[in-house]
C-alpha cells in the first residue's frame, strides 16, 4: 500500500506522470484506496457555466461552450467512474445528429472526458474494457484534448485528468501498448501481518458504525496530506532535473531493455514529482530508483506469458554506477513519509502498541521479495500437488506414459511459442469486438444501413439522404425519420475452448511436448485475437475444468505447462464438459460464439463419443489430430466428421504456423 499511495500522491504532485495501473488480487481494497484520493486534491477555480471546467485564468481556445466572459467560482475536483459497460459516446460525448444534418446546428453532449477535465478518471476493472474505448481513453489522456469526430462535424475540448486503473491479472492482461500509455504501476497484496490486518478490520468497523464520526476523527490527517501535495504541485515547477540525473534514467531504461521512449519520460516526470515531494529543488538518485520502480515494471514485459516485475537488485547495480550524490538525502518526513500522528481520543486505534509504533520497530518487508517468495511458495505447492496426484499410476498404464508434473521439467517439455494459424467461426457474430471471425461492430468497413432502433450513432450519409430525397424535398430538410444508421462489418472476439486429451496414449514426452507447444502458440493466437479462453482435459475416467473462460492467457499458460498425462482416454466425457461449459457461457456472455479445439489422436477407450460429439452440432468445431507413428487408425479424423470440423493434422498445423 506504500507504493500504491506514493504513486497516487506523484500523478496527483504532477498530473504529467501519466496515471497508475493498480494490479492485485480482489479484496485488497484498490478501489478505495483510489476514490480516496478526489478528497486530498487541491480544489479549482472553473468559469461559471462552462460544462467543460475551464480554467478561467487559461480557458481553452476552442471550447464548445466558449468565448467565455470572465468569472470564476471554486470546486473540488471531481472524481469520475468509467463503467465498464460505457458506450464510445458516453465516454468521448456525442452529437445530436439531427440537429446537425437539419439545422447545421453541432449540438454536444459531453461525455465522461469532459466531466473528468481537472480531476480523476477512474476505472475499475479496465482490462475488462473494449480495447477501442482503452485506445480512446489513452489518447485523450496522453493528449489532453478529447477529439469528436462524426460525419464531417468535429467538436474538441480540455481533457486532462489523473488516470488510475485497476485490475484483477485473474481475469485477463492488457495488451503491451496499452499498458505503456499507464505511468505507473503497482502491484498489491493483502497484508500477511497479523497486526496490520487487525488494524484494517478495526478501522473498517469503526467505519461502519460511524461513518461521520470516523471521518471527523481523521480529518485532521488528511488536510495535513492534503496542504502537503498542494504544496509540492507548486513546487515541482522549480525542481531542477540535472544531466546527472538525466544519464542515470537513460542507463536504467536501457539497462532494463524497455521499448521505445516513454519509459524515459515517465520516469522523468515521476522523479521531479518525487523530488517535489520530498522536499527537494533538485532530482537525485533516490528519486530516479524510487520512479523507476514504480514506472518500468509493466514495460519490461517481452512476451504475453510473462509476469510483469523488476528485478530491484538489478536497478541497484545500473545506479550503482553513477557517483554517490552528496545531496541524496530526505527531510524529517521522509519521500513517502505523512505528517506527525494526530492519533487522538477519537482515533480507532488498537489499544497499547499503534501500528506505526510497529512499523518504526521493524523494517518494512520489500514488496519485490514478498512477490518472489509468494511466487516461489505457489510453484512448490504447484509441484507437490502435481507429485502427489501422479503418485499413483492409473491401472494397465506403465509408468513411462507419465509426464513428470513438477514446473522444471514442464517447462522443458514444452517448446517455444510460434505464430499460429487462424481458425475461425464461420459466419458473422456480433460479439465483442477482436481479430479472428467476422462480426458487426461500431468498428469496421460499412457494408449497409438500415433503419436505426435507438439513437443514431452513426449515420450512414447516402442513405440518410436518399430516404429524404424519396420523401419529398418540398415538405422541408432532413428528418428524423430520414436517418439511416450504418452497418459496419469487422472483426469480433470468441471463445476459444481448448478440449486436451492428457491420457496415456498421448504421454509420449516428445509428442506431449509437441501438443504442448502447439496448444501455447494457440493461446498465444487467441491472446493476440482478444479471445476469451478456457481450457478442459481428460485422462483416465473424467474430464476436467482445468481453466474457467476467462481472459488470462498467463493462467492459460501456467496451467498448460503444468498438465498432467497418464490414464484412459475419455473423450465422450471431455466432450460432455464442454458443452456443459459453453451452456453456463451462452448464459454470461450470448453474444461471443465459442470456437471448440479439440486436440487428441482419437483413441476414446471409454464412454460413448458419438453421442457426446452431438452435443456439440451447433458449436464450430476444430480437431487437432495428434496421432503419430508409421501406421496410423485415423481415429480422430472419424470424430471430426462426428462433429462436422475441419481435422488438421498436429505437424501440419506447425509446419504452416512456422511458415507463417
Amino acid at each position: 500500500m506504500d507504493d500504491l499511495k506514493l504513486a497516487l500522491v506523484l500523478n496527483a504532485v504532477s498530473p504529467q506522470v501519466g496515471g497508475v495501473l493498480v494490479r492485485g488480487e480482489k479484496g485488497t481494497a484498490k478501489s478505495t484506496i483510489v476514490r480516496a484520493l478526489a478528497e486530498l486534491l487541491p480544489a479549482v477555480d472553473v468559469v461559471p457555466g462552462c460544462r467543460f471546467a475551464c480554467d478561467p485564468a487559461a480557458p481553452y481556445g476552442r471550447c464548445p461552450d466558449g468565448p467565455h466572459d470572465g468569472g470564476r467560482e471554486t470546486r473540488r475536483a471531481r472524481l469520475v467512474e468509467l463503467p465498464v459497460g460505457a458506450s464510445e459516446d458516453r465516454l468521448a460525448g456525442s452529437l445530436d445528429l439531427e440537429k446537425a444534418l437539419a439545422h447545421g446546428v453541432a449540438a454536444f453532449e459531453p461525455g465522461l472526458l469532459a466531466a473528468a477535465h481537472r480531476g480523476v478518471l477512474y476505472v475499475d476493472e479496465v482490462n475488462l474494457l473494449h480495447d477501442h474505448l482503452v485506445d480512446l481513453l489513452l489518447d485523450a489522456a496522453a493528449l489532453g484534448t478529447c477529439y469528436v469526430e462524426r460525419e464531417g462535424v468535429s467538436v474538441r475540448h480540455a481533457a486532462r485528468f489523473l488516470l488510475a486503473g485497476t485490475m484483477n491479472p485473474e481475469e485477463g492482461e492488457l495488451r503491451p501498448q496499452l499498458l505503456d500509455r499507464f505511468g505507473l504501476t503497482v502491484e498489491v497484496r493483502a497484508s500477511r501481518d497479523p497486526g496490520e490486518r487487525a488494524e484494517v478490520i478495526r478501522r473498517r468497523m469503526a467505519y461502519e458504525r460511524d461513518p461521520d464520526g470516523f471521518a471527523a476523527d481523521w480529518a485532521a490527517r488528511e488536510g495535513e496530506l492534503a496542504a502537503r501535495i498542494a504544496e509540492a504541485r507548486e513546487r515541482v515547477e522549480s525542481v531542477r532535473l540535472p544531466d546527472a540525473a538525466l544519464k542515470q534514467i537513460a542507463t536504467v531504461c536501457a539497462g532494463f531493455e524497455v521499448d521505445g521512449m516513454r519509459a524515459d519520460l515517465v520516469t522523468a516526470h515521476a522523479a521531479v514529482a518525487h523530488a517535489a515531494w520530498a522536499g527537494r529543488d533538485r532530482v537525485t538518485t533516490r528519486d530516479v530508483r524510487e520512479a523507476a520502480r514504480l514506472a518500468l515494471p509493466h514495460r519490461r514485459r517481452r512476451d504475453p506469458f510473462d509476469a510483469p516485475g523488476l528485478d530491484e537488485n538489478k536497478l541497484d547495480e545500473l545506479l550503482d554506477q553513477f557517483p554517490d550524490d552528496p545531496d541524496d538525502t530526505d527531510p524529517p518526513n521522509g519521500p513517502q513519509g505523512e505528517p506527525e500522528d494526530s492519533t487522538n481520543e477519537g482515533d480507532q486505534q488498537p489499544q497499547g502498541e499503534t501500528t506505526d509504533q510497529r512499523r518504526a520497530d521493524q523494517p518494512e518487508p520489500n514488496p519485490a521479495e514478498q512477490s518472489q517468495a509468494h511466487q516461489r511458495r505457489a510453484n512448490e505447492n504447484s509441484a507437490d500437488q502435481g507429485l502427489n496426484d501422479q503418485g499413483q499410476d492409473e491401472p494397465g498404464q506403465a509408468r513411462q506414459d507419465q509426464t513428470d508434473p513438477t514446473q522444471a521439467d514442464a517447462f522443458q517439455v514444452a517448446g517455444t511459442p510460434y505464430k499460429a494459424r487462424l481458425f475461425s467461426v464461420p459466419g458473422v457474430g456480433g460479439g465483442a469486438p477482436g481479430r479472428r471471425s467476422r462480426g458487426r461492430s461500431a468498428k469496421g468497413r460499412t457494408v449497409g444501413s438500415r433503419t436505426p432502433k435507438a439513437k443514431v450513432t452513426h449515420v450512414h450519409l447516402m442513405a440518410t439522404l436518399r430516404a429524404a430525397a424519396r420523401r419529398g424535398w418540398r415538405q422541408g430538410p432532413v428528418r428524423a425519420a430520414d436517418l439511416r444508421e450504418a452497418v459496419r462489418e469487422g472483426r469480433e472476439g470468441n471463445l476459444v475452448l481448448f478440449v486436451v486429451d492428457a491420457s496415456g496414449s498421448m504421454g509420449a514426452r516428445r509428442r506431449m511436448g509437441e501438443v504442448k507447444t502447439a496448444v501455447l502458440s494457440l493461446l498465444l493466437d487467441a491472446y493476440q485475437r482478444r479471445d476469451k479462453i478456457g481450457l478442459i482435459t481428460f485422462r483416465g475416467d473424467s474430464a476436467e475444468l482445468v481453466l474457467p473462460p476467462t481472459s488470462s492467457v498467463e493462467a492459460g499458460a501456467a496451467r498448460m505447462r503444468l498438465l498432467k498425462t497418464g490414464g484412459r482416454t475419455p473423450i465422450a466425457a471431455g466432450l460432455v464438459k464442454a458443452a456443459e461449459v459453453l451452456a453456463v457461457e451462452r448464459l454470461r456472455d450470448p453474444a461471443r460464439r465459442p470456437l471448440v479445439v479439440v486436440v487428441t489422436d482419437g483413441r476414446a477407450t471409454s464412454g460413448d463419443a458419438d453421442r457426446a460429439a452431438a452435443l456439440l452440432t451447433d458449436t464450430a468445431c476444430v480437431v487437432v489430430d495428434c496421432e503419430s507413428g508409421p501406421v496410423r487408425l485415423g481415429l480422430a479424423a472419424r470424430l471430426a466428421v462426428r462433429l462436422a470440423a475441419p481435422v488438421v493434422d498436429l505437424s501440419d498445423v506447425a509446419h504452416v504456423m512456422k511458415a507463417a
